[in-house]
């Protein structure tokens, strides 16, 4: 189930954010950026709706991807 990112609290979203720019194996091209300038680019993608928060509840667990991912496994 999708998460409104506008529900979480302030440090529960930066944490989120943190948490997920932060795992191994995530791709941001050739440019180093700095955890702060990866938390912003994230953010933007939420703010913009590109990205959602997606909580699973078997794994009791929350992420962020895609909307058109997070559409499909609702279905």
């Amino acid at each position: 189930m999708q998460i409104p990112f506008d529900q979480l609290s302030d440090d529960a979203l930066q944490g989120l954010l943190e948490e997920f720019v932060t795992r191994e194996g995530m791709d941001y091209g050739y440019t180093l950026l700095s955890l702060e300038e990866k938390v912003a680019q994230v953010r933007e993608q939420l703010t913009r709706g590109d990205v959602v928060i997606y909580f699973d509840p078997v794994l009791q667990s929350c992420n962020l991807m895609r909307r058109d991912e997070a559409r499909r496994r609702e279905r």
